[in-house]
C-alpha cells in the first residue's frame, strides 16, 4: 500500500530562510509517520493548487512567521501585528475548503490552526501579552518545554496522550513559539486543549466525528517526544484510511 501524500503550503512567500529551517522539520514528521510530504508552491495558479491537491490525503497546515489579516475577523492590524502574506492565505483557503467539502484529514500547526479558525468565522487575540502576562508564549524555537497545556478528557489529543505517555494524565508539556492565538472558536470547532496557567487556547478539534481535524498552537514537528510522534502518526493513519465521499455526499 503506498504512503499517503500530505499536502503541505510553503510556509512564506517572503521569507526563505524560516522555508530552509522550517519546512524539513514538517517533512521529516510526515515521513516519520509513514506520509509522503507533497509540497505545494506559493506560486501556483488556483488551478494548479486544486490538480496538486486533488492527489493528496490528507493537508498539513505549517506555521509562518507572518500573521493573518486582521481584515478577514473584522479587525483593524495591532502594531505588533505582522505584515500579512497573502500568497500563503491565498493557498491555505483552496487546501482548507478541499478538505472541508472532502472531508480530508487535516493538521494544522500555530499559523495554520488560526487559518482554519478563521475560515471557519472564528477570531485571534492578535497580541497574547495584551491579554495574558501569565505565562510567556514566545520563547522560541530552541525551548522545549515552554508550559503545560491541559487536554479535554474526551478529546483526540487526550487519547493520543493516553497510548503515549498516560502517567501524565491530561497534562502535557509543550513548546511555544507564538504571540497570536485563537480568541473567538470557529464554526464546527472545538477547544480541547488550553494553557493551564492562562486559559490561552492551544488546540481545537472537529466537532463532526466523520472529519478528522486537529489544529494545535504549539509545534510538534519540533519535537522527538512520544506525544508529538503520537500526533503525527494518527495523523497519517486517518490520511491513509481515507476515502473519497461521493458527489452526493460531498454537496451542503
Amino acid at each position: 500500500m503506498s504512503a499517503p501524500r500530505i499536502a503541505i503550503p510553503i510556509p512564506t512567500s517572503n521569507n526563505d530562510e524560516y522555508n530552509a529551517r522550517a519546512l524539513p522539520q514538517y517533512k521529516q514528521a510526515i515521513e516519520r509517520a509513514g506520509g509522503e510530504p507533497v509540497e505545494v508552491p506559493l506560486t501556483l495558479s488556483p488551478q494548479e493548487v486544486a490538480q496538486l491537491v486533488s492527489s493528496c490525503q490528507g493537508v498539513l497546515l505549517p506555521g509562518s512567521p507572518n500573521d493573518l489579516n486582521p481584515h478577514k475577523y473584522g479587525e483593524e492590524p495591532r502594531s505588533e501585528t505582522t505584515a500579512a502574506d497573502s500568497k500563503r492565505e491565498d493557498v491555505d483557503e483552496l487546501l482548507i475548503q478541499d478538505a472541508h467539502n472532502l472531508h480530508k484529514p487535516m493538521l494544522c500547526i500555530c499559523a495554520g490552526v488560526q487559518a482554519v479558525n478563521v475560515w471557519r468565522n472564528g477570531s485571534l487575540h492578535q497580541h497574547v501579552p495584551a491579554v495574558s502576562a501569565n505565562v510567556n508564549h514566545a520563547p522560541g524555537r530552541t525551548i522545549t518545554n515552554a508550559h503545560t497545556v491541559e487536554l479535554a478528557p474526551t478529546s483526540l489529543l487526550a487519547e493520543i496522550h493516553a497510548h503515549t505517555n498516560a502517567a501524565a494524565g491530561n497534562i502535557a508539556e509543550v513548546n511555544s513559539s507564538h504571540h497570536q492565538a485563537l480568541h473567538h472558536v470557529g464554526d464546527g470547532l472545538q477547544v480541547t486543549a488550553r494553557s493551564a496557567a492562562d486559559g490561552i487556547i492551544e488546540a481545537v478539534e472537529s466537532t463532526n466525528p466523520d472529519h478528522f481535524l486537529l489544529g494545535v498552537q504549539w509545534h510538534p514537528e519540533r519535537l522527538e517526544d512520544d506525544f508529538s510522534r503520537g500526533i503525527f502518526s494518527r495523523f497519517v493513519q486517518e490520511a491513509a484510511a481515507w476515502k473519497p465521499r461521493t458527489i452526493k455526499e460531498s454537496i451542503g
